[in-house]
């Protein structure tokens, strides 16, 4: 018997790929659009660790598929994010990965022409060219660090990082979190409990050794420092909402009774809102109440919208997409984006200043 009876009977072909110092050589970070990522990434580390009294929101799509429309919605992000700069730190969402149930479309790095061509480089060359154009208008970005390979190749153009319900769990995520150059946020799970996110906090911090790749794609025995600004995002699950006051202190409390941080996000999307994006509005009039209220440990939220509202399956003809509606999550539409945003800004005005750990 040969070993290939044996070996990698279910593999179909190897396609050798870029790698990540090549790819940043063609599409290189430099200059302002370098500076720009640096001073976002450090606004979110003073807000984290209290040096700085603003929230900072995570708002986009769900994902992106259409880099002409999020271009467009980057440059009305930008502008709000200039009118709202007292209150609010605003992180475009740029999320080029998506978990799935069970099949359906990967994301832009996985199938850019959305056609199940999987032209994975031309996906790589698409994210990246996109985010440094984002980063040079000087929007922060974040995204889902999904597959454990593609940080090596986008990643030091983001701002921070989260990693979903899944994949909380993961220890190959908590590994590859504990090097990422980002904050992280890890979501509960998706019972909706707060111990597998708790446990990754604990992850998170430690320094790992684990295989990955190099920044010349070979593969290597990856050393971490650990993460010190990892964080929770709350998101419901299993039909249950975890925004409420309530549900605020209980994760409060099991914060500090497991020795980590009690920063706290809150997803409005998602289970929170009932698979339902018309709820996400009433979600974040509720966070911010909390926090006009006097809570301390909201650091953030996370809103999932586009230019358009809903969201729609990909069609056999491409040409027939609507303009800046989502192919994943449905999400709320830039209007009401932009009016809850506003409200939360008048009302923060005059408490974050005031607002204490």
């Amino acid at each position: 018997m040969t070993q290939s009876s044996t070996e990698n009977v279910n593999i179909a072909a190897y396609q050798p790929l870029i790698t990540p110092e090549q790819l940043k050589e063609r599409l290189p970070l430099f200059g302002n659009t370098l500076e720009h990522v640096r001073q976002n990434r450090q606004l979110i580390r003073d807000i984290l660790d209290r040096k700085d009294h603003r929230l900072f929101i995570v708002v986009g799509p769900c994902s992106i598929h259409d880099v002409v429309a999020a271009l467009e919605y980057a440059e009305r992000l930008k502008q709000l994010a200039d009118e709202v700069s007292e209150t609010l730190v605003l992180v475009m969402r740029v999320y080029f990965e998506k978990p799935r149930t069970s099949t359906g479309w990967k994301g832009l790095i996985n199938d850019p022409e959305l056609n199940d061509s999987f032209r994975i480089e031309k996906g790589l060359h698409t994210g990246r060219r996109l985010l440094l154009k984002l980063s040079a208008m000087g929007l922060p970005t974040s995204t889902e660090a999904l597959d454990p390979i593609s940080p090596q190749y986008l990643h030091d153009i983001i701002t921070w990082s989260a990693i979903g319900a899944r994949t909380t769990e993961s220890q190959t995520h908590r590994e590859m979190s504990s090097g990422l150059s980002s904050p992280v946020g890890f979501k509960n799970g998706t019972d909706g409990g707060l111990e597998v996110a708790i446990n990754a906090l604990k992850a998170v911090v430690s320094p790992h050794r684990f295989l990955g790749i190099d920044p010349q794609g070979q593969v290597s025995i990856i050393h971490t420092k650990g993460n010190p600004y990892a964080h929770i995002v709350l998101r419901g699950g299993n039909g249950i909402t975890n925004y409420d006051a309530g549900s605020i202190a209980a994760c409060e409390a099991q914060c500090a009774k497991s020795g980590v941080t009690s920063n706290i996000m809150v997803d409005c999307s998602h289970a929170n809102s009932l698979k339902k994006p018309e709820n996400q509005p009433a979600v974040f009039r509720d966070v911010i109440d909390q926090i006009v209220a006097g809570n301390k440990s909201i650091i953030g939220m996370m809103l999932e919208s586009n230019i358009n509202a809903g969201r729609q399956d990909i069609p056999a003809n491409l040409a027939d997409l609507k303009y800046g509606v989502s192919v994943t999550d449905g999400c709320i539409d830039w209007e009401t984006t932009a009016q809850i945003i506003r409200e939360a800004h008048q009302q923060l005005l005059k408490v974050l200043p005031t607002r204490q750990e």
